[in-house]
């Protein structure tokens, strides 16, 4: 092998054509006087190469979302929001010191000079940049700022190319480059314009609002002095109760196929075309009833590829997240008739079908779908919004084709019709393609280890080819998301459903069979939040809590318990129907030996409710942790919501119902509380048991220390009177503990306030909350707190 390449050296590395071009290429390195704009130049893209890359690299490959995290989207827009005017400063220094490369020119017979070959580095460099920049900017259509920011850009690197290249060869590579920048400009601009005058997209929230509004009005019409829609059916008397499924079959919420109804534009929405069947648009109902062939014919391969209904309850999650759109857009509130539609949908009918089996995992399969839905709507880097055969086929097989000829033209141009001059011109004045890039990189690599200057002359051209790869990877990892994501799917279900063709179509059903797997093998989305504990806080009280810290809080998965406790309450509450409390009417059902507890729940601020109770659970999980499986599966629900509400005090006290400035306020205190009792080594260095019986010690000493109307000094009295109960019933006591946390958890979020939508819109970019989850919920469902309590009004102190 080493023989090998020492032949392949001698022969290819040591003549007079390749000593030259190295040379040349090694010259910028050679002035001293240069040099320090050189390496600087260097190492800026090799940091911004190497942010790129991580990205692709750790990224892993069952990571197919459109949504790029926020902290890598901020050092991403960090490091090359001042590249291109650094990098134009040293392309101009290059410029003007580095030597200038003759080549010799059919047209004129002389030999034309052209800049140095590392000022075409750099400008090669920079052309790049802007390819990989549309990885830091999201998708939406809502403003120009960003547009007309890179579409300036693009216009000073077209500059730079066009009125300081010479030689034929070398402009056409280079307007190549440029070419494909301003087509993603151009992209842009298309998707902002279709996304903003689509019915489907940017006016949707108002036709779906014209939409409910008159499919409520028509099912009153057609059944007079009934109150409720066709999917609300109320069970009273002898009238037997719709299974879910039925409700489901019966849901007229549209997916897909709306701007096919729009008669016109009135001064309150749409006015839409209801009285036809409307055979172009798929509602929930028609997805349903896919596998019925009494009502379609050819509908059995989506329910014999959706076994587990997941594909059907993503289509309800889209006609969900449409709904809920408006309210991010402040089109007003839902009304009580919609909301009572829409729980019975949610409660009666996806809660119910399949006997109820496994639907707390249905339901937050939906409700996470949704979520995802909103995020990418309003933070995705890729086009997933407009997904659609008809887009996939302009966007990605077309316009390829129309780049292409847009270079063609452009190479003819710069040759003055020459094809054949312009590819001759290609390979000889540009010198990786002239030398061979395998080849050049092989004579730099036998020469680095003993001129340095050589060195940094494949460090570059590494950087270079690091790029490049970067470019194509990330626009075929794009095509990859698109294909994969939940808007084509959702789109490909909606033709399917309206349209017959398409499920007589062989060709369609191979396509689907074949994304249906491969979605299922990447895609694999495990609902999760993060878990916080109060007692644990270590970090210097005067910094407070920095939001971006919220990283380092472990994250678990939500576990099942919780979701089958979150929904066996909301289906008790849609059968008793009142308010929710802050943990009050938890403690009301369990029997009269527990309501001596609610004062632990008076408080008027919710943060104060939820810190008592938070200390009082780990101080009690830490003395009585559970000894049965009940008491273990009440205990998981319990401390994991705990810690949950506690993480939310901490890091987004804007997403509960209390002044936020209140909740900083008490959450300072407790710091500032903890730190005061234990001691400032303590409060650094001591180990839980140790901060546990110090708490325990000092708030229930007689005379302790600890004031009145204090978080611990409340959850120390709690948690001894916890301990007491659990020398009856241990198990008792931990399911008392589970129903108050997930009241609580579900009190905090509804909210119908501006200041809060904002707040849950806000998180989105970071992938949601599980509160903001919770919190659609109850905007679907018209969940409320209960009137009486005064947490709705912001506390003043």
């Amino acid at each position: 092998m080493e023989l090998q390449y020492s032949e392949f050296i001698k022969k290819h590395c040591w003549n007079e054509s390749i000593n030259s071009r190295i040379t040349n290429l090694t010259s910028s390195y050679i002035d001293k006087g240069n040099e320090a704009s050189m390496v600087s130049s260097s190492l800026i893209i090799f940091v911004v190469a190497g942010l790129f890359f991580n990205l692709n690299l750790f990224r892993g490959l069952s990571d197919v979302s459109a949504i790029l995290d926020p902290k890598v989207r901020l050092v991403l827009t960090s490091a090359v929001s001042l590249f291109l005017p650094v990098m134009s400063y040293l392309f101009s220094e290059a410029k003007n010191a580095g030597a200038a490369v003759g080549f010799d020119s059919s047209f004129t017979g002389v030999k034309e000079k052209d800049f140095s070959l590392r000022a075409g580095l750099i400008l090669v460099w920079m052309l790049l940049v802007e390819l990989l920049r549309k990885k830091v900017d999201d998708s939406s259509w809502r403003g120009y700022s960003g547009t007309i920011q890179r579409a300036g850009r693009v216009v000073w690197l077209g500059s730079l190319v066009f009125f300081n290249i010479q030689s034929v060869g070398r402009k056409v590579v280079f307007a190549v480059l440029w070419i494909l920048c301003a087509t993603k400009v151009v992209q842009r601009v298309a998707f902002a314009e279709v996304g903003k005058r689509s019915y489907l997209h940017g006016r949707n929230a108002w036709l779906i609002t014209s939409y409910m509004a008159q499919t409520l009005k028509a099912d009153r019409r057609r059944e007079p002095g009934a109150t409720a829609t066709a999917i609300d059916v109320d069970v009273e008397g002898d009238v037997p109760s719709p299974s879910g499924e039925e409700l489901l079959k019966r849901c007229k919420y549209i997916v897909t196929g709306e701007d096919k109804i729009v008669k016109e534009a009135t001064a309150d929405g749409y006015d839409l075309d209801l009285d036809s069947d409307y055979s172009s648009v798929a509602t929930v109902g028609k997805i349903w009833m896919l596998g019925d062939d009494y009502y379609y014919e050819g509908g059995r391969l989506l329910v014999d590829l959706d076994g587990d209904q997941r594909l059907r309850r993503l289509c309800l999650s889209f006609a969900l997240f449409k709904l809920l759109r408006r309210r991010f857009e402040q089109l007003g509130e839902i009304t009580m008739e919609e909301s009572r539609d829409c729980k019975n949908l949610i409660l009666r009918g996806l809660c119910r079908c399949k006997n109820g089996e496994g639907s707390e995992e249905a339901l937050f399969q939906v409700m996470n779908d949704e979520l995802n839905l909103l995020c990418e709507y309003y933070h995705s880097v890729v086009p997933v919004v407009l997904a659609s055969p008809f887009f996939f086929l302009t966007n990605y097989l077309l316009l390829p084709v129309l780049v292409f000829v847009l270079c063609l033209m452009t190479a003819m141009l710069c040759g003055n019709g020459d094809l054949d001059y312009v590819f001759h011109s290609i390979r000889r004045d540009n010198f990786a393609l002239k030398s061979g890039l395998t080849r050049l990189a092989m004579c730099l690599l036998s020469r680095a280890y003993s001129s340095p200057n050589t060195f940094l002359s494949l460090v570059d051209l590494s950087i270079t080819c690091l790029l490049f790869f970067i470019f194509f990877y990330e626009e075929i990892w794009e095509l990859l998301v698109f294909l994969l994501s939940n808007w084509f799917m959702i789109s490909l279900i909606g033709n399917y459903t309206s349209k017959l063709k398409w499920r007589e179509s062989p060709s369609f059903g191979v396509t689907f069979r074949c994304l249906v797997w491969l979605q299922s093998k990447t895609r694999h989305d495990i609902l999760c939040f993060r878990q916080f504990s109060v007692l644990n806080l270590r970090w210097p009280v005067i910094f407070g809590v920095p939001t971006w810290l919220s990283w380092m809080v472990q994250t678990v998965p939500v576990p099942t318990t919780v979701k089958q406790s979150i929904k066996e309450y909301l289906l008790a509450h849609e059968h008793y129907g009142h308010g929710i409390t802050n943990g009050k009417s938890a403690l009301e059902k369990n029997h009269h030996m527990y309501c001596h507890l609610s004062w632990a729940c008076e408080s008027k601020s919710v943060t104060e409710v939820i810190l008592t109770w938070h200390i009082a659970t780990s101080l009690f999980e830490e003395r009585c942790p559970p000894q049965s499986k009940d008491g273990e599966a009440s205990c998981n629900v319990a401390t994991t919501l705990s810690k949950y509400c506690a993480y939310l005090v901490a890091f987004h006290p804007e997403l509960l119902p209390d002044n936020q400035e209140k909740t900083e306020r008490v959450f300072m205190a407790v710091k500032e509380e903890l730190k005061d009792k234990l001691g400032c080594g303590e409060y650094y260095l001591s180990r839980w048991r140790t901060r546990v019986n110090k708490i325990m010690e000092t708030g229930l000493g007689q005379g302790g220390g600890w004031t009145e109307k204090k978080m611990m000094k409340s959850g120390a009295t709690l948690a001894k009177s916890l301990v007491a109960l659990a020398t009856n019933d241990q198990g008792a006591v931990w399911r008392v503990l589970a129903d108050v946390w997930t009241e609580l958890v579900i009190y905090v979020a509804p909210s119908r306030d501006e200041e809060s939508i904002k707040g849950h819109q806000n998180v989105l970019v970071q992938g949601g909350e599980f509160v903001t989850m919770l919190w659609a919920l109850a905007t679907h469902i018209g969940l409320s707190r209960q009137a009486s309590e005064p947490v709705g009004v912001h506390p003043a102190s």
